[in-house]
């Protein structure tokens, strides 16, 4: 009876622990934010290129933050903004079932969050998957929506187009969505073509394609990101007055350039050191 009873107790007391409750936990997660990103900045890092922005991220060992297969619906397209994230996940009866149903769904949650200085970010559960067309757009048009990125497709081309807000995507296709997939989650972290987009990263796209840069490290991502451009029309200039390989001149990469190396001579002459090219914000 006792050698019971002291069980019972001991059972009691452990499920009222710290380590019991943490072991039952189904579930533990971080902020779906890395951090902020002001105007000021946002404007900073879309003055740059997305080759430059991959290069940044690429000095300091990050991972590849390439959105592959986001193409822009347009020539003149080109966007810079905070991420809106929306995520889809297959379509099942109890999903379309359990969602919010009509204006209260995820996706119209994610669209009313968007303006000028944000993108709207959707994960496709496929790339020929639609994630939307005119209809729905239509809304991102009125709220003058800053870019949408998307691994997915969209339709209804022609009209998006004419609604003049820069889109993103894997390509274009006449199917309908919501038999494939369903919107689930607003402003959570998802994967687009395998590249992570927390909410509040900032979004870069150019004809050469879609950056995501993590709100934790911009400012730094900016500072070397710039300095990398500056060298870049530096060593241009030089190669046009006095064409020749360019070899010479490589790397560019932020802490391994040499002073006495050609590049370091050339940087020299125009009053800038290896040293200064690591300010975070010039």
């Amino acid at each position: 009876m006792l050698s019971s009873a002291f069980r019972r107790a001991a059972t009691a007391a452990a499920s009222r622990s710290p380590a019991t409750a943490v072991a039952r936990r189904t579930m533990a997660m971080g902020p779906a934010s890395g951090g902020e990103i002001s105007d000021e900045l946002l404007a900073k890092l879309g003055s740059l290129s997305t080759q430059a922005l991959v290069d940044g991220l690429w000095v300091m060992g990050w991972p590849s933050a390439q959105i592959d297969g986001a193409r822009p619906l347009h020539p003149s397209h080109k966007c810079v903004g905070r991420a809106v994230t929306l995520n889809f996940v297959p379509a099942r009866p109890d999903i379309a079932q359990d969602k919010p149903a009509g204006g209260n769904s995820p996706e119209y949650e994610a669209f009313e969050k968007c303006g000028p200085n944000d993108v709207l970010v959707m994960s496709s559960v496929g790339p020929w998957e639609s994630v939307g067309g005119d209809i729905k757009f239509l809304r991102l048009k009125q709220r003058a929506i800053g870019g949408l990125v998307t691994d997915g497709s969209v339709r209804d081309t022609d009209e998006i187009v004419k609604y003049g807000f820069p889109c993103f995507s894997y390509s274009t296709t006449a199917r309908q969505g919501p038999a494939a997939m369903q919107p689930w989650e607003c402003n959570g972290v998802v994967s687009v073509s395998g590249v992570t987009v927390r909410p509040g990263d900032a979004v870069v796209g150019d004809q050469d394609g879609v950056v995501v840069v993590p709100a934790k490290v911009a400012e730094k991502v900016y500072g070397i990101a710039h300095g990398r451009e500056e060298i870049e029309d530096i060593v241009k200039e030089e190669l046009m007055k006095n064409p020749g390989p360019p070899g010479k001149y490589y790397p560019f990469m932020s802490g391994k350039i040499k002073p006495d190396s050609p590049l370091g001579k050339l940087l020299a002459t125009k009053g800038i050191t290896p040293e200064n090219l690591t300010n975070p914000i010039r």
